[in-house]
């Protein structure tokens, strides 16, 4: 009796697989809850902790009171947050823009020039519109929503750039960071930082990620923010044209990302100078209204050698806020020497010497500087892997002390003893 040999076993076909649960609509929640949360609950719990004192602060010395009414301030402590250039935002969005070149009568000095809306660029405006128009809160408030919703934002993209560098637990750090930052008062205000911030950051993150197309949409979003996208648009573009000349990529996405980038900020300054008749005039209108101008440093260079010595005798001068402000500016070069060092992509190291030579080199309030550096984000990250070694103890000590701390350096004296 023969024994058959045996066939090849059947083939069975394997169980149809449902789709992963990670593409499910509620495994990506979950996944990106897991992943924004920590980021999220560090920046918020240490804002907030900051914010608070800030209010106190305010509550307690009662100056607000006296100088009501203030330059768009109010009756309560937290008015002054829409005081200053949040006075003119609000303007902008009840009545709009009015670009002009208005001589003031008689006028000799400095300030030669009535101020107008359009030295505010636009983007901010048009988002607190929005909101104003969806949720029906006045501009104050569509304000505040906004730059506390992008503050948010900022620290997401400040984590994530961070996070590529040093890990998730330095992204976490520096996002903390963000938070207790000399200027970050700005943050919760209706002033512009926290927008020009998460653009920048999420600019700079794409062009790490080699996302180019989007990072020339971010950079080109972010020119209608501010001025000083201009250093990111110089960023951006080194960094394409070096990927493309070390043919890491082709020449399609970077080179359409830097025609795209420029024409945000260009768009805008083309658009004023045009309903002002001088192609120029955005420039003249900050030096005539403002006193804000390019002068190669020498400003900075006077309160830099004035300050130690217990002078105060510059232009625009604020003792309390110009000594906070020397310390970040000589805190700046340091930190800088400290990115480098942990070999940074392009894109971060020339935005952040660019903004800080631009910030350095214009004649403007010297207090202030801490709120225009602020968003110089790529300092964060040497500080936040260094500190990545703490324990978590020695971490919620240190950061939360700043952020206590922050209430007053990077608020009270922000907005209640100088011009924000």
């Amino acid at each position: 009796m023969t024994t058959a040999q045996a066939g090849p076993a059947p083939s069975v076909p394997s169980p149809r697989v449902p789709p992963s649960d990670a593409r499910s609509p509620r495994e990506r929640l979950r996944r990106a809850a897991a992943y924004c949360g920590p980021v999220f609950a560090v920046y918020g719990v240490l804002k907030l902790a900051g914010f608070a004192v800030f209010m106190f602060l305010l509550d307690s010395a009662g100056d607000f009171r006296e100088k009501h009414p203030r330059f768009g301030g109010g009756a309560h402590p937290w008015d002054v947050l829409g005081s200053w250039d949040g006075w003119w935002y609000q303007q902008i969005v009840l009545h709009g823009y009015d670009p002009a070149l208005e001589p003031v009568p008689g006028a000799t000095g400095l300030i030669t020039l009535k101020g107008n809306s359009a030295a505010f660029f636009p983007l901010y405006p048009a988002l607190m519109r929005i909101v104003s128009e969806v949720t029906g809160l006045g501009p104050y408030g569509a304000g505040m929503a906004v730059s506390v919703v992008f503050s948010f934002v900022a620290a997401l993209g400040i984590h994530a750039v961070t996070a590529r560098l040093g890990g998730h637990r330095a992204g976490l750090i520096a996002a903390g960071l963000w938070a207790v930052w000399p200027g970050s008062g700005a943050e919760w205000a209706v002033y512009s930082e926290s927008v020009y911030t998460a653009l920048a950051a999420w600019a700079c993150y794409a062009v790490m990620t080699r996302h180019w197309l989007t990072a020339g949409v971010l950079t080109f979003t972010a020119g209608l923010a501010r001025p000083t996208a201009v250093t990111l648009v110089a960023a951006l573009a080194v960094a394409g044209l070096s990927a493309v000349w070390r043919r890491r990529e082709g020449l399609r996405r970077p080179l359409t990302a830097v025609a795209i980038a420029p024409l945000g900020v260009a768009g805008y300054l083309g658009w004023v100078g045009h309903r002002m008749g001088d192609w120029g005039g955005y420039n003249k209108l900050q030096d005539g209204a403002w006193g804000h101008t390019f002068d190669y440093g020498r400003h900075s260079f006077d309160v830099l050698t004035s300050v130690p010595v217990g002078h105060f005798d510059y232009l625009f001068a604020m003792p309390m806020e110009d000594t906070i402000g020397v310390g970040v500016v000589l805190l700046v070069p340091v930190l800088t020497v400290l990115l480098v060092r942990l070999r940074p992509p392009t894109v971060l190291l020339v935005y952040t010497v660019l903004s800080y030579l631009m910030v350095m080199g214009t004649q403007q309030y010297f207090g202030n500087v801490s709120r225009y550096l602020l968003p110089l984000f790529p300092l964060f990250v040497p500080l936040a892997v260094a500190m990545r070694r703490l324990s978590r103890p020695s971490l919620a000590a240190v950061l939360g002390t700043a952020a206590v701390a922050s209430g007053s350096y990077a608020g009270y004296v922000l907005f209640e003893l100088g011009v924000p």
